[in-house]
C-alpha cells in the first residue's frame, strides 16, 4: 500500500510542476500537460535540493538518485507515464491518393510524349542543359551551410502506459498533480475583497461615497470625452478633404485610436498631406536635381581621371627624355637617386624644376667664373689706388 505523500514530496512535486518544462495535448477527451523524463531530472539537479546544507547531505546527487526520487513520486500518483502513439492516415484515402497520382503521372507523360516527337533537336539540347544546370543549383543547395525546409511536424496521441516506471529518457509522463499557483490563488484573494467592498457601499463613510461618486463621474466624462475626440477629427478631416477636392490630408490627433500608449496616443498633435499637382512637381524637382548631383558626380570624376591620366603621360614624357640622354646620365646608384628625388618633388607639386646633370655642371662652372671675374676686378682696383 502507497502512503500519503510527505511535505518534502509535495515541495519537490510543486517545484518540478511549477519548472519543468510542459506541453499539453489531448488524451482520451482530456486536456492534459506532460513533461519529458530527461528534462525533469535536469530541472531537478539544478534546484536547491541539489545543494548541501550545514550539517546535511544532498537530497540530489547523481541522476540515478534523481530517478529513484521520482519512482517515489510517480507510485504516490503525482504523475503517469504514458505512450505516444502516431495517428496514421487511413488506408482508402492513401489508396484514392496513389491511383490518382498513378493517372495524373500517365496523361502528364502522354503529353510529354505527343510534345517532344513534334519539337526539333535543338530543343532538346536546350532542355538537357537547363537540367543539368539544376541540377549544379541542387548540390550547391545541398551544402550544409545552407538552410533546410521546414519538415512537417507528424500528429501523435497520448494512451496509458502499461510499464508504469521512470524511465531517465524520451520517455513521456503526464501531470495528475495540479496545484495552485500562489499568483492566482492572489489574484482570487483580491477580487472577492473587491467585490465584498463593492456590495457593502451603502455602509461606507459619506465623504469615500462621495468621492469615489466624482471619480465615477470623471472617469465617465473623460471617456465620454475621447469618444467625442475620435468622431470630430474624422468630420473635420472629411470637411477639409471635400472643400480642398481630396488635396489637402489633415489629421488632428493621428494616434489617439492607434494601438500605442497613453502618452502617446496624443503625439503629435497633428499631421498634414499635400496631394496635388505641386507636390507631383516637387517630387520630379527633387527626381531631376538628383540625377544633375549624380551627373555631376560623375563629371567630376571623369575630369579627375582625365587630370591623373595627362600627369602619368608627363612622367612617362620625362622618363622617356632622360632615357634618350643616356649618354649624359652615368648609371651610378647615386644619380639614379638624385632623379628619382626631383621626380616625386614634380609630381607632389612643389615648385621645383627638372635639372639634369650637364646643366648643373654648366652652371656650376658659370658660378666659378663669375667668381674669378670678381676677383680679378677687385685685384685691378686695388693696383690703381696703389
Amino acid at each position: 500500500e502507497v502512503g500519503e505523500p510527505f511535505k518534502e514530496e509535495k515541495a519537490v512535486a510543486k517545484y518540478l510542476r511549477f519548472n519543468c518544462p510542459t506541453k499539453s495535448t489531448n488524451m482520451m477527451g482530456h486536456r492534459v500537460d506532460y513533461f519529458i523524463a530527461s528534462k525533469a531530472v535536469d530541472c531537478l539537479l539544478d534546484s536547491k535540493w541539489a545543494k548541501a546544507k550545514k550539517g546535511e547531505e544532498a537530497l540530489f546527487t547523481t541522476r540515478e538518485s534523481v530517478v529513484d526520487y521520482c519512482n517515489r513520486l510517480l507510485k504516490k500518483q503525482f504523475f503517469h507515464r504514458a505512450l505516444k502513439v502516431m495517428k496514421m492516415k487511413p488506408d482508402k484515402d492513401t489508396k484514392k491518393e496513389k491511383e490518382k497520382g498513378k493517372a495524373e503521372s500517365g496523361k502528364e507523360e502522354e503529353k510529354k510524349s505527343k510534345k517532344e516527337s513534334g519539337k526539333d533537336e535543338k530543343t532538346k539540347k536546350e532542355k538537357e542543359k537547363k537540367k543539368d544546370g539544376e541540377k549544379e543549383e541542387c548540390k550547391k543547395d545541398e551544402t550544409p551551410g545552407t538552410p533546410k525546409k521546414k519538415e512537417t511536424k507528424r500528429k501523435f496521441k497520448l494512451e496509458p502506459h502499461e510499464d508504469q516506471v521512470f524511465l531517465d529518457g524520451n520517455e513521456v509522463y503526464v501531470w495528475i498533480y495540479d496545484p495552485v499557483h500562489f499568483k492566482t490563488f492572489a489574484m482570487g484573494l483580491v477580487l472577492v475583497i473587491a467585490v465584498i467592498a463593492a456590495t457593502l457601499f451603502p455602509l461606507w463613510p459619506a465623504e469615500m461615497r462621495v468621492g469615489v461618486y466624482y471619480l465615477s463621474v470623471g472617469a465617465g466624462c473623460f471617456v465620454a470625452s475621447i469618444l467625442l475626440l475620435a468622431v470630430a477629427r474624422c468630420i473635420l478631416f472629411l470637411i477639409i478633404w471635400l472643400i480642398t477636392g481630396g488635396r489637402h490630408h489633415f489629421w488632428f490627433l493621428p494616434n489617439l485610436t492607434a494601438d500605442v500608449g497613453f502618452i502617446d496616443s496624443f503625439r503629435p498633435l497633428y499631421t498634414h498631406e499635400y496631394k496635388g499637382p505641386k507636390a507631383d512637381l516637387k517630387k520630379e524637382e527633387k527626381s531631376e536635381s538628383k540625377k544633375q548631383q549624380k551627373y555631376d558626380s560623375e563629371e567630376k570624376s571623369d575630369s579627375e581621371k582625365k587630370e591623373d591620366e595627362d600627369g602619368k603621360t608627363e612622367a612617362t614624357r620625362n622618363s622617356g627624355t632622360e632615357g634618350s640622354g643616356g649618354e649624359r646620365h652615368s648609371d651610378t646608384d647615386s644619380d639614379r637617386r638624385e632623379d628619382d628625388r626631383s621626380q616625386h618633388s614634380s609630381g607632389n607639386g612643389n615648385d621645383f624644376e627638372m635639372i639634369t646633370k650637364e646643366e648643373l655642371e654648366q652652371q656650376t662652372d658659370e658660378e666659378d667664373c663669375e667668381e674669378e671675374e670678381e676677383e680679378d676686378t677687385e685685384s685691378r682696383s686695388s693696383h690703381e689706388k696703389s
